[in-house]
C-alpha cells in the first residue's frame, strides 16, 4: 500500500539533497499550471527549502481560463512568483517561419510548451535558480509530455511517482482540494488529458503498478505508447567513432 507521508517525506529529503549537491543556496523555479503537478511540486519544494527560496511562475498564453488556480496555489503557499505571457513569443515564432512551410497542427500544440521551457530558465538564469520538472511518471509513461518543453528541468521529484499517488501527496501536504482533484487539462489544447489520451488515469495507474488492464485494445495502446515514447526520456544518442 502506499504510503504518502512517507514518501512525501523521502521527497522533501531528496530535494534538500538535490540542491545540496547542485545549487546550494539556490531557488527552486517552477511553472505553475494551477493542477496537482506544478502545486505538489512547489509545495515539496516549499517544505525542503522554506518559501523564500521558491519561484513560481505563471505563464498564460493570452488568456487562461483558469488562472485563478494558478494565483491561489502561490497565494496559498506564500510564495514569490511572476506572470509571463507567452502569447507574443508565441506568434513571434509562428510568423517568422517559412511562408512557403505549412505549420502542422503539433507544431502549434507543442510550441508554447516548448517557449514556456525557455521563459522559465530565463527566470531561472536572472533568479539563482534550478528549474523544477513537474512531469509525473503516468505522462511519462505515455509520453505525454513535449520533448524540451515540459519533460527538460534540473531535478524531478515526481517522476517515479503516478497521477493517483501525486494526488494523495497532495493531500498529505493539506493542499486545497480543488487543485488536486482538479480535472488535467493539457494546457495547450484545450482538451483533457483524459480525452488525448482514450483512457483514464486510474486505468493507466493500475497497469503501472499492478500490470492489470482489462481492456485489452486500452492494454495495447498503452503498450504502444510506451515503446514509441522511450526516445523523450533517454540522453540524445551520440555517435563514437573507432579511433
Amino acid at each position: 500500500m502506499f504510503n504518502a507521508q512517507k514518501v512525501k517525506d523521502q521527497c522533501v529529503l531528496w530535494i534538500r539533497d538535490f540542491f545540496e549537491k547542485n545549487g546550494k543556496g539556490c531557488n527552486a523555479v517552477i511553472g505553475i499550471s494551477g493542477g496537482k503537478d506544478s502545486s505538489v511540486t512547489a509545495a515539496l519544494c516549499v517544505e525542503a527549502l522554506g518559501r523564500d527560496r521558491v519561484i513560481g511562475v505563471l505563464m498564460p498564453c493570452g488568456e487562461q481560463h483558469d488562472i485563478d488556480c494558478a494565483k491561489q496555489l502561490v497565494g496559498h503557499l506564500e510564495i514569490k512568483h511572476y506572470v509571463v505571457n507567452i502569447l507574443d513569443a508565441v506568434n513571434g515564432v509562428l510568423q517568422a517561419m517559412p511562408r512557403d512551410m505549412e505549420i502542422s497542427r503539433q507544431t502549434k500544440v507543442n510550441l508554447p510548451a516548448r517557449i514556456r521551457m525557455a521563459t522559465l530558465y530565463a527566470v531561472s538564469q536572472s533568479n539563482n535558480g534550478r528549474v523544477a520538472n513537474t512531469c509525473n511518471l503516468s505522462e511519462d509513461w505515455v509520453g505525454y509530455s513535449t520533448k524540451y518543453g515540459d519533460a527538460a528541468g534540473d531535478f524531478s521529484p515526481l517522476s517515479n511517482l503516478t497521477v493517483a499517488e501525486v494526488r494523495e501527496i497532495g493531500r498529505v501536504l493539506n493542499l486545497p482540494k480543488n487543485l488536486i482533484e482538479k480535472t488535467p487539462i493539457d494546457g495547450l489544447s484545450g482538451k483533457t488529458d483524459e480525452d488525448n489520451l482514450g483512457f483514464t488515469y486510474e486505468t493507466l495507474d493500475k497497469y503501472i503498478r499492478e500490470g492489470i488492464c482489462e481492456d485489452a485494445d486500452i492494454k495495447a495502446k498503452i503498450d504502444r505508447m510506451y515503446a514509441a515514447s522511450r526516445f523523450k526520456l533517454e540522453a540524445i544518442p551520440a555517435f563514437k567513432p573507432e579511433l
